[in-house]
């Protein structure tokens, strides 16, 4: 086992006194140069000199043998909690469901706050459908004649479903009740053609205007900041530090900006390979999965910016692990759904493994 990993181990386990004398006993009975890095961590542990730690553990080397069964039973404690803690192992997927494949270029999806719909932007159907999130049966629709081409959807704290209503330039609000909805009301001005929208936890709406090339935030229905220099953006979603990301789409990146709309990160370049990303979504760790929709793949990437797993061969198809341009990213605990936009259906996956 690497030393560091071990030492760590020691360091942080409640046996660590244990520790500090069969580690010295080790030190003493193997190689009469240790690793530098395993004494100076024993040295850091104790605070005192290897001879004052020899004479407090009684460990003259004539007495090593009555201390080997000790030491082992300590080993195997702190082996076993690293072991323990290492059987989480990468992230895999599993196809749970699909639904039936009658949607038109379905866009982004939406769990309800209680978790017993999943609400599904239709895209060239015009209407935003209601599947049981289990099942990925069809269980209600609404939006029809009132909708155009929307492309994303989201909740408020009040339970009101947000439209990207592209097709005619607003953010369409719905009071949903079970699987219908009532169009309640609208927000326009400052975007054009809004592909994506996110209702922040203080209660201002984000949106972007994918003509308009433009983020805009609203506060009580009025405009109250604004940011360019996008290409194509679509989807708007908030990290667990409250920070906004934006899928830069024809740009090929994801922005990072803070309250003030200054952009902080970008993830860009031949480490993401991205290709026309369009939602996104963070799961209880704070990994990013990406749709990104021209390389056919999911993309997780970690909070540190490292790309931790890909969903998808690189090709379109249809089957496990494949996609057609998918575009839709929905996260529950374990749950994940996506929109296999161009096979006309939405698919369920079951994620295992934490990739720590």
């Amino acid at each position: 086992m690497h030393t560091t990993r071990l030492m760590n181990a020691l360091k942080h386990h409640p046996y660590s006194g244990l520790a500090e004398c069969f580690a010295l006993n080790l030190i003493s009975m193997t190689a009469s140069r240790p690793e530098p890095g395993f004494l100076l961590f024993i040295r850091a542990l104790t605070r005192r000199s290897p001879s004052t730690n020899q004479g407090r553990c009684g460990m003259a080397r004539s007495g090593f043998m009555n201390f080997t069964s000790l030491g082992l039973i300590f080993v195997a404690v702190v082996l076993s909690g690293v072991l323990t803690a290492s059987r989480a192992g990468p992230l895999e997927f599993e196809m749970v469901a699909t639904s039936a494949e009658t949607y038109a270029q379905p866009h982004d999806i939406v769990l309800s706050p209680d978790a017993k719909a999943l609400y599904v932007a239709d895209n060239n159907n015009d209407r935003i459908v209601v599947l049981d999130p289990q099942t990925l049966e069809e269980v209600g629709v609404f939006g029809e004649g009132e909708v155009s081409a929307p492309h994303d959807v989201a909740f408020d704290a009040q339970g009101r479903l947000l439209v990207a209503d592209t097709g005619n330039s607003r953010i369409a609000i719905y009071e949903v009740e079970g699987t219908t909805g009532r169009l309640a009301g609208s927000l326009r001005g400052g975007i054009r053609r809004p592909e994506g929208v996110a209702v922040h936890a203080d209660g201002r709406v984000f949106a972007t205007g994918a003509s308009s090339n433009n983020l805009v935030v609203y506060r009580d229905g009025e405009v109250t900041g604004e940011v360019g220099g996008f290409s194509s953006p679509h989807d708007v979603e908030f990290d667990r530090e409250g920070g906004t990301w934006v899928a830069d789409a024809a740009n090929d990146r994801m922005v990072r900006l803070n309250d003030a709309l200054e952009v902080t990160q970008t993830l860009s370049g031949a480490a993401y390979d991205f290709n026309g990303p369009r939602y996104m979504d963070f799961d209880e760790a704070g990994r990013m999965y990406v749709a990104d929709k021209y390389t056919h793949r999911i993309k997780v990437i970690a909070p540190d910016g490292e790309v931790v797993h890909v969903l998808g061969t690189g090709s379109s198809g249809k089957g496990e692990g494949v996609f057609d341009r998918p575009e839709g990213v929905e996260i529950r605990d374990r749950d994940i759904w996506l929109s296999d936009t161009y096979n006309n259906r939405i698919v369920r996956y079951r994620m295992s493994g934490t990739n720590d």
